[in-house]
This record gives C-alpha cells, sequence and structure tokens, in this order.
C-alpha cells in the first residue's frame, strides 16, 4: 500500500490573525496545534513563529526555542520543519521605492538561520528565490543567500526543504544539487496558488515535476479552496502533501477549520485511494534524516 507523508504547516507568518478565531500566535498554542496536528497522522509539522504582541510574524530565536522544546518534551514522535524563510522581506511603497516601508525585515542568511544553528531540527525550508509578494513586497532570496543556507544546513546535518514558487526557482535549486550542496534524496516542495508564483493547477503541478531531479523526493500545496483539490492531484501523481492553517482557515466553505481537522481531512482522503499516511519514522527513512532528541 502506498504511503504519503503529510506535513502540517500550522500557522504560518501571513496576516490571518482576525480572519480566524483561532490562529496560533504564542509558542505554546503553536507547539499544541504541532502536537495536535502530529496525533492525527502529520508526520512533519511546518513551523513559523509569530510576534506574541502583534500576531504578524516573528523570527525571535527564543520564540523558536520554546515551540521546539514543548514539542519535544512533550515526547511526541514528528518530525521538525523550521522556517528560514523570514528576514527576507523588502516591503517598499508605491509613493516612493527608494525607502523601506514599516514591514521591511531584511537580514543577513546568518541572522536567518540563527534559530536553526541553534535548535538542530531535522529539516528546515529554503525558499528558492525572489519573488512579489502582495503590492509592495518582495521577498529576497538572492543566490548568494540560497548556496549559504544549502551549505549551512549541510554541515549541521538539517535536511532543506526547497520551497518552489515557480519554475525559475526550480532552476535555482537544480543549481545548488548540481553544485553538490544538497545531500541525497533532496525534498522539494511545490508551493501553489501564490499571486506572483505558479497557479495551483495540474499543468503547474506536471511541470514542476517533470524537471526533478532522480531520486528526489516532493510535495506539493495550494492555498485557500486550492488546497484540497492540490491535495488530490499530489497524491495521483505521486506526490507527498501538506496542509494547515498557514495555507487555509477553511475546512469547508463557511466552516472555520483548526490544524488537527485539516489533518484528519487529509488522512481521510488518501484512505480514498487505498493509501496510508507515512509515520515519522518511515518519513526519516525515506529522507534521509538525521533524528534529533
Amino acid at each position: 500500500m502506498k504511503r504519503v507523508a503529510i506535513t502540517c504547516a500550522v500557522t504560518g507568518a501571513g496576516d490571518s490573525v482576525g480572519r480566524h478565531p483561532a490562529i496560533p500566535v504564542t509558542p505554546a498554542q503553536i507547539a499544541d496545534a504541532a502536537i495536535e496536528a502530529a496525533q492525527a497522522g502529520a508526520a512533519i509539522v511546518h513551523i513559523h513563529v509569530r510576534n506574541t504582541e502583534t500576531g504578524k510574524g516573528g523570527r525571535d530565536p527564543a520564540h523558536f526555542r520554546e515551540v521546539v522544546d514543548r514539542i519535544r518534551n512533550s515526547g511526541t514522535d514528528v518530525v521538525l520543519n523550521l522556517t528560514a524563510g523570514m528576514g527576507g522581506n523588502v516591503h517598499r511603497p508605491y509613493e516612493d521605492p527608494t525607502k523601506d516601508g514599516p514591514e521591511t525585515d531584511l537580514v543577513t542568511s546568518e541572522e536567518r538561520f540563527r534559530h536553526v544553528e541553534e535548535l538542530r531540527p531535522e529539516m528546515c525550508t529554503i525558499d528558492c528565490g525572489t519573488m512579489n509578494f502582495g503590492a509592495e513586497s518582495i521577498a529576497m532570496n538572492r543566490r548568494r543567500d540560497l548556496m549559504w543556507m544549502a551549505t549551512r544546513a549541510r554541515e549541521l546535518g538539517v535536511k532543506p526543504e526547497l520551497e518552489i514558487f515557480d519554475m525559475g526557482q526550480m532552476g535555482h535549486a537544480l543549481e545548488l544539487i548540481a553544485a553538490g550542496l544538497i545531500d541525497e534524496p533532496p525534498m522539494f516542495q511545490f508551493c501553489l496558488g501564490i499571486a506572483g508564483g505558479a497557479p495551483a493547477t495540474t499543468e503547474a503541478m506536471m511541470a514542476l515535476k517533470a524537471m526533478l531531479p532522480p531520486k528526489a523526493h516532493w510535495a506539493a500545496f495550494g492555498i485557500s479552496r486550492h488546497e484540497f483539490p492540490m491535495l488530490m492531484q499530489a497524491v495521483l501523481l505521486g506526490g507527498h502533501v501538506r496542509v494547515g492553517l498557514e495555507d487555509n482557515l477553511y475546512l469547508e466553505k463557511g466552516v472555520f477549520a483548526t490544524n488537527r481537522t485539516l489533518v484528519d481531512k487529509a488522512v481521510r482522503i488518501l484512505h480514498e485511494f487505498d493509501m496510508e499516511p507515512m509515520t515519522p519514522a518511515e518519513t526519516r527513512e525515506a529522507l534521509n534524516l538525521r533524528r534529533r532528541n
């Protein structure tokens, strides 16, 4: 029976607080959501942290440490995948694009990786290129930044999840592999439906899949109403899947989701296809991960 790894992205950094009654914000809430997702069948939890006062996306290493410690101390067996995407945001107001706007958060690769250095998760994300986010913001990931982060992750024994938002970013990821900076098997995540990136369509997913190198593992997700259609498409094309409140706030039209209910639904869909969710142990073996205590 085919087995599929489910990732749950439990909170993200988007402006979702206030649009949903229970977005995890504090480290305790984020850890609890991750534990519940793991109990429901997620093999991997993708972790962002938030500013506990404003609810906006954050990157405080102390918050990451509290989340990780709470999950590890709970005895929950789950693969931890920490974001390294924060710290690359450039906000330039339309009226004066030479000035940094209030949402700018641009730091060095070393600073963006500080929590990965300290906590040594099994996985971390690397966003594989620069792209527009919204009307006035740019997510900046220079080629040199990607190479530094891939090199350091390899030194630390942390598996990068190569996050791909369009075909150009796929090219950057393949460059990292060709340079010997990514240990086999590489793991790709296709991020579909984000404005400025590849659409959440079968054609886009198939085009990205066609570019994969041999032995690669891959997963895909679509945002908002595209979450479960893209989940089913990824399953049919042989990929792994991702759900979670980072990507989608609703279980169905008009019904707010939780991370647990989104994972529950993903498990039910796999069962409809006569498939089973991978356990964390199976996921570690498939991706050649170094387990952390």
